[in-house]
């Protein structure tokens, strides 16, 4: 088994700390073996910003993900960039609201999570990666829960674990329904 993710939006959506909590979950808390790598512009927030997870039952020997087989696309030029990169039959997941006009044409399974509406539902849009974390679990089925939650605690401030465990279940429930229709 191997998977390789690519995570992207602009700096400030918790991006990178998205790849970071699929990593941890994988190889500190999981039984596989897993690499994250990072790119971002100069600008702290604002700018192009993606993260790459590779998990996998054997040894990583090359890092850089070429062909993701799952793509998770948080704004417009994440998805302009990055769409055409994405594996035949594999699974796209963009937010919608930062998203608009995909393409109609593409061989891929598409799923649509407005996490940053989700998020503000909760009172804080920081949190719309973990709620895309949430969802990506719940279509994917490729991380035992406990794993994520337990990578969540982990990677966060201590002061938002529960707003972010909370996030997390509100994304997770949302991916099972997108599953169910």
């Amino acid at each position: 088994m191997r998977v390789e993710i690519r995570i992207g939006g602009f700096g400030g959506q918790g991006i990178i700390r998205t790849g970071l909590i699929l990593a941890t979950a994988s190889c500190v808390y999981g039984d596989k073996n897993a690499i994250q790598t990072a790119s971002y512009g100069p600008e702290s927030r604002g700018g192009r910003c993606r993260s790459e997870v590779i998990i996998s039952d054997e040894d990583i020997d090359f890092p850089k993900v070429e062909h993701p087989d799952i793509l998770v696309a948080m704004s417009k030029e994440a998805y302009l960039q990055y769409v055409d990169d994405l594996k035949e039959n594999g699974i796209l997941i963009v937010d919608p609201d930062l998203v608009p006009n995909k393409r109609e044409n593409l061989k891929v399974r598409m799923y649509e999570v407005p996490a940053t509406k989700i998020a503000e539902g909760l009172g804080k849009k920081i949190v719309a990666n973990v709620v895309m974390i949430g969802a990506f679990a719940a279509i994917t089925n490729l991380f035992g829960l406990e794993h994520l939650k337990e990578s969540i605690r982990h990677n966060v401030p201590k002061a938002f674990i529960k707003l972010n465990l909370t996030a997390f279940e509100k994304g997770y429930e949302y991916g099972k329904s997108l599953l169910k229709s």
